[in-house]
């Protein structure tokens, strides 16, 4: 059998599993006594899974080659990361969130197929790493489960608007490019006193004096961030100036690749930003079809035969000469393009589902298909051209509004976090 290497398998793991569930059981947990590390309101965390999830954090550091924070540091992000997954957890199940089996397999299966290997692989290589199989579909679950708790924040979201997308176009900085951001937090807690203030800016000050001192960007977010993706080096990914705030877009805008900016203060801290990369917009390029179609629909007078065969009759009186654009008046079902002879107008191949696109790209112009099945019906469809079209206008709108959706989503789900964890009764027992 084919040998896979460790780290291409889990590294595609620990970016499932949110870094937290992989990497090797040092030998010397076994023989120790487990204890409690925190207490999250009617459930606990214990010293073995946390030991379990700083592994594969320092593995996952060791493989990008990033330096290496001190082992108390990782150790008190680790264990916040971990109560505020216990926390999530908690409020899913309550909430009425399920995860099935069915759900798992499916989960397990694309991780597989993502690693080119079967699950019966997968497997192996799980246990052979040293890891229970059970216990590693169990926290796949889990973390199915808070998933679907953001995504079911996210969902109560008002919907973008029209209006938000025109003004966000309208903005100087939105064709300008995008930013490849990273990013760290110095938390405010909500109703900070004057002195907490200033103990958590003196602290942002400090963290910025070390990375002007040469500290890695990555290590420091590990080390000092208390933003949801400290563990990941606070990367954030590529990011529109104007899906951010004002205060952090005007921070990074005339930053180059490399530099990171001064500790700026929002309601939630201090943030200190850096910029990784940029790339411009640039013109996006569609290919458009332009075809004709008859449709025969099925339903509860017309079953699928029935229809089967009256396309056939249709297709062969095409074979015999008749007229396409008369046989689509007279027979067609589709009442949009009926009365035009069956004409769809200009439209992206996949406008229509995979079967159509699927018989367009198999076939060249001036060419009349086959019938085939979709699940509305059977269709004989006619290719009567291609185009070129720009879609940048289009692409840019949509881009808008995905960035408008991802602004609005994060922070929803930050301010979800933030408040159940300040809700929460939670006692660390960490040894000082």
């Amino acid at each position: 059998m084919r040998s896979f290497s460790r780290p291409a398998v889990w590294i595609a793991c620990i970016a499932l599993l949110a870094g937290l569930f992989t990497g090797t059981v040092y030998a010397q947990n076994s023989s120790k006594i487990d204890s409690i590390v925190a207490l999250v309101d009617d459930d606990v965390v214990l010293r073995s899974e946390l030991d379990i999830a700083i592994a594969g954090i320092v593995e996952r550091i060791r493989q990008q080659g990033g330096d290496l924070p001190p082992m108390h540091l990782i150790e008190k992000q680790v264990l916040e990361r971990l109560i505020v997954r216990q926390l999530q957890l908690q409020r899913a199940f309550q909430t009425g969130i399920r995860i099935s089996d069915a759900d798992i397999d499916q989960s397990m299966l694309l991780l597989a197929q993502q690693n080119g290997i079967s699950l019966m692989q997968l497997r192996q290589v799980i246990e052979n790493d040293g890891e229970d199989f059970a216990e590693f579909r169990q926290n796949i679950g889990e973390e199915m489960m808070t998933e679907r708790l953001r995504q079911r924040v996210a969902q109560s979201m008002d919907p973008i608007t029209d209006t938000e997308i025109d003004i966000l176009l309208a903005s100087d900085n939105f064709s300008s490019g995008e930013y490849n951001i990273s990013h760290i937090l110095i938390a405010l807690p909500e109703g900070a006193t004057p002195q907490q203030i200033a103990m958590q800016e003196s602290k942002a000050n400090n963290v910025y004096q070390q990375l002007q001192e040469g500290l890695d960007f990555a290590s420091a977010a590990i080390s000092y961030s208390e933003s949801q993706e400290a563990l990941e080096g606070g990367a954030v990914g590529w990011r529109d100036l104007n899906s951010l705030p004002v205060v952090f877009s005007e921070a990074i805008k005339n930053l180059r690749a490399g530099q990171f900016t001064t500790p700026v203060r929002s309601p939630a801290g201090f943030h200190i930003m850096k910029v990784n990369d940029y790339r411009d917009r640039s013109q996006v390029m569609a290919t458009e079809v332009h075809a004709r179609h008859i449709m025969i629909a099925t339903n509860d007078l017309r079953g699928p035969r029935e229809a089967m065969e009256e396309i056939r009759e249709i297709h062969q009186q095409l074979l015999d000469g008749e007229d396409f654009a008369t046989l689509a008046r007279e027979n067609s079902d589709d009442v949009t393009s009926a009365n035009l002879g069956g004409d769809m107008g200009w439209f992206l191949p996949d406008s229509y589902g995979d079967r159509i696109r699927q018989t367009l790209e198999s076939m060249q112009d001036g060419e009349v298909s086959e019938p085939f099945q979709t699940e509305g019906g059977w269709h004989i469809i006619e290719r009567l051209g291609q185009r070129e079209k720009d879609v940048t206008e289009e692409s840019l709108r949509e881009a808008a509004r995905r960035n408008l959706q991802q602004q609005k989503m994060d922070l929803e789900v930050e301010q979800f976090l933030q408040q159940m964890r300040d809700e929460a009764f939670v006692e660390i027992r960490l040894d000082s």
